[in-house]
């Protein structure tokens, strides 16, 4: 609200009092770094120090594109999906070092791992055991006591 009331009336204020009471520099006007109350070496030193921490960002957002684009590029690859060019160029971007995040790396690996022993002979036979042998021989009985009652009532045997 203060902000408000200082935007409407700050600026009709200034018109009211003209240039009264406002001593300029005689050089005209200031140059950034006075107005920020720095000499132009420490500003031109505080405008690099932000130019390279902008840049340090940049990168890491870019390292971070990269890694999740590498991630997706994997799933679609595990099932089978069609490719995405934008993450082909993400990855590209960030260069030849994006690797999967040690965590997502460790889950993949299990899976990778757990994949293959099912589909192997021997986790084939550990599904075998785990299938309940009563439950299919009720169920095996019951389809036979069905198929022979279907047969006594067919009027062509």
């Amino acid at each position: 609200m203060a902000f408000m009331v200082k935007q409407m009336v700050g600026g009709q204020l200034k018109t009211l009092k003209g240039d009264l009471g406002v001593d300029k520099p005689e050089g005209g006007e200031k140059t950034e770094a006075a107005a920020a109350g720095m000499t132009q070496e420490e500003f031109e030193q505080y405008q690099q120090q932000v130019e390279e921490e902008k840049q340090e960002r940049d990168a890491s957002f870019a390292q971070k594109k990269a890694e999740r684009a590498t991630i997706r590029t994997h799933f679609r690859d595990k099932y089978r999906l069609p490719k995405n060019e934008l993450d082909g160029e993400q990855i590209q971007a960030a260069g030849d070092d994006v690797d999967l995040p040690q965590d997502l790396a460790k889950m993949i690996a299990q899976d990778n791992q757990e994949e293959e022993q099912k589909s192997s002979v021997l986790g084939q036979l550990t599904n075998i055991q785990n299938v309940d042998m009563d439950h299919l021989k009720n169920k095996a009985q019951a389809t036979l006591e069905d198929l022979k009652n279907s047969a006594e009532k067919c009027a062509l045997m």
